[in-house]
């Protein structure tokens, strides 16, 4: 039906760019071996990309309702498929990192504008029908990341992971240009906060930086110091310029929500226990077990599989429940079932990860489909689309600084086990990983048993000014 192809065209895209945070993990053992790359270039061929989703969410959310964002899907749907076919021809990791993020800077753009696109193409029943879609769509990317990832390496090599973004892109740009309307911008937004986006950006990449190359210099090196101080400088610029600004990028009263700031927190410790580890989990899958992609891909699936069926589920048996109880239960149950995961010994096989997988999984499954909707409900109304921003860009970070952390941890572990048993040493290593990310989880689930106390509702708006000239509210795109 023609009604449907805008969702198409946004689904397409969606898909694509949440494939791409994962698709990478089964290839890795072949890039590195291909390109000769260090472990910490492994790290940042992963981390670079959700860094880059994260540091500009907020930024390209802005700025869409400026440009439109119709136009800047597009602009982002061209941006990922020539750095797409960059990471595909890159001779070397340090080519390979550059055009990564390239690729998390159009997936930014394009993750920015998806919800406001529907939001604009449909109404009513259709508006539900098309979000379900949307939301569905999400959660089959999760699953499909690291088996589409395996197929594809081992059948065609890891550079056909990025080939194939290539005439996905070309479609999801066909359509949206057929069948997406251009829609309204912003008729006044308000001067663009560059240097709010600025100074946030290089805090993130400072601090990811830190914490990523402390694994392999040390934490007293002078570059690593020197990235955490600018980072903590860049930290101070940014609530600086935020506190003095008319038309901030984050209005940093909504951190005096305490339901806010600890579902915001939640979310970034949620994805730092639940997915980060993977990236380790893979390594262990083909560099000790000696399973190929694929079937490392098969083996991490079972995670994806329970998160996809539990959330209909479990919102359907919770409906009527306190939304701190589904997100609380769900982040618990990823802290337990990620320490479950430390049942992995020198001898195990893959099947040593289905208890912690299949619990994490279910963790996800109960709390991630409520943690928006309680977030919104927490704030003013004016300022539920930042708030959403806000949390995406929490939820990206977490990703970022769990790769970074985590492999700090692994590396280090590594090290002081040496080279003598790769198996002892590897499942060490793990073990540490898991206690990191399955504490994560725990701390999360008690942030919210903590700050999420009750509904209560969100202090109303500022009363408007008296209006003296015509309204200029923002207008969708």
């Amino acid at each position: 039906m023609r009604k449907w192809t805008p969702l198409t065209a946004i689904c397409v895209g969606a898909f694509m760019l949440l494939v791409d945070a994962s698709i990478v993990n089964t290839a890795l053992p072949e890039m590195s071996q291909d390109l000769h790359s260090t472990f910490t270039a492994l790290q940042w061929v992963v981390d670079v990309y959700a860094l880059t989703l994260a540091a500009l969410l907020m930024a390209f959310g802005s700025l869409g309702d400026r440009l439109g964002h119709r136009r800047l899907y597009l602009a982002g749907l061209a941006v990922f498929g020539l750095a797409s076919l960059a990471c595909a021809l890159a001779p070397d990791a340090g080519t390979l990192i550059a055009a990564r993020a390239a690729q998390g800077l159009g997936g930014a753009a394009m993750m920015t504008s998806t919800t406001a696109l529907l939001n604009a193409a449909y109404q009513g029943r259709d508006r539900g029908t098309a979000f379900g879609v949307w939301g569905a769509v999400n959660g089959a990317a999760a699953a499909a990341g690291p088996v589409l990832g395996g197929l594809l390496t081992q059948q065609f090599g890891w550079r056909s992971i990025f080939l194939v973004n290539l005439p996905v892109a070309a479609l999801a740009g066909w359509l949206t240009v057929r069948r997406l309307a251009p829609g309204r911008t912003a008729a006044a937004a308000g001067r663009f906060d560059l240097p709010g986006a600025a100074s946030f950006t290089l805090f993130a990449a400072a601090l990811t930086y830190g914490l990523i190359e402390s694994g392999e210099r040390g934490w007293n090196d002078p570059l690593v110091l020197g990235a955490l101080a600018g980072a903590a400088l860049a930290l101070a610029a940014f609530t600086t310029v935020e506190l003095r600004t008319a038309h901030p990028l984050l209005d940093l009263r909504l951190l005096r929500n305490p339901a806010f700031t600890g579902l915001a927190a939640a979310g970034l410790l949620l994805t730092a226990a639940a997915f980060a580890q993977l990236t380790y989990t893979g390594l262990w899958l083909q560099q000790v077990l000696d399973l190929g992609p694929l079937n490392a891909g098969l083996a991490v699936c079972p995670l994806a599989a329970a998160a996809f069926v539990t959330a209909p589920l479990g919102t359907r048996l919770l409906r009527g429940a306190p939304p701190r109880l589904p997100v609380a239960l769900g982040l618990a149950l990823i802290g337990g079932g990620t320490l479950l995961l430390t049942l992995v010994s020198p001898g195990s096989g893959w099947t040593a990860l289905l208890p912690g997988l299949l619990a994490t999984g279910t963790g996800v499954g109960l709390a991630t489909p409520p943690m928006m909707s309680t977030v919104l409900a927490a704030v003013p109304r004016a300022r539920a689309g930042m708030a959403s921003g806000a949390f995406n860009t929490a939820r990206q970070l977490g990703l970022a600084l769990g790769i970074a952390v985590l492999g700090t941890v692994f590396q280090n572990t590594l090290r002081d086990r040496g080279p003598a048993d790769p198996r002892h040493a590897y499942a060490t290593a793990l073990d540490h990983v898991y206690l990191a990310a399955g504490a994560a989880g725990l701390l999360a689930a008690a942030l919210v048993t903590l700050l999420v106390r009750r509904p209560t509702p969100p202090a109303p708006a500022p009363a408007p000014a008296p209006a003296l000239a015509k309204d200029r509210s923002p207008q969708p795109s």
